[in-house]
C-alpha cells in the first residue's frame, strides 16, 4: 500500500488571525454535533454578543478537550495554576458571566 505523505496546508487570512475577544462560552449539543458560542459582555452593557459559533462533531469536541487539557496542562507547568474566580450559578445551573453580575443583570 503507498503511503500518503501528502501535509495538510492551512490559509490564516489577515482578518482571521486578527482573532476577536470573547469572554464567555455557552456550549450545547445534540446527538451530532457540538456548538460552541464565544460571547463578548462588557460591563454595564445589557446585551452580550455572540462574537463566534462554531459547530463540530462530537469526535472533534472531545479531540478539542483533550488538546486543551494538554495546553492547560503545558501552561501551568510554565506559568502556574490558573485560579479562577467562585462563579455565581443562574437556577439552570449554568454559570453566569464575568463581571459578578447577578440574574437579571446581563
Amino acid at each position: 500500500m503507498a503511503e500518503n505523505n501528502q501535509q495538510l496546508q492551512i490559509e490564516l487570512k489577515p482578518e482571521v488571525a486578527e482573532g476577536v475577544y470573547a469572554n464567555l462560552a455557552i456550549l450545547t449539543h445534540s446527538s451530532s454535533e457540538f456548538v460552541a458560542d464565544f460571547v463578548q459582555m462588557m460591563p454595564g452593557m445589557q446585551k452580550a454578543q455572540v462574537r463566534s459559533r462554531i459547530i463540530m462533531a462530537p469526535e472533534h469536541a472531545k479531540r478539542l478537550l483533550m488538546a486543551l487539557q494538554d495546553n492547560v496542562q503545558k501552561y501551568e507547568s510554565q506559568f502556574g495554576t490558573i485560579k479562577l474566580a467562585q462563579p455565581q450559578q443562574s437556577n439552570e445551573g449554568r454559570t453566569i458571566a464575568p463581571f459578578n453580575l447577578k440574574q437579571g443583570d446581563a
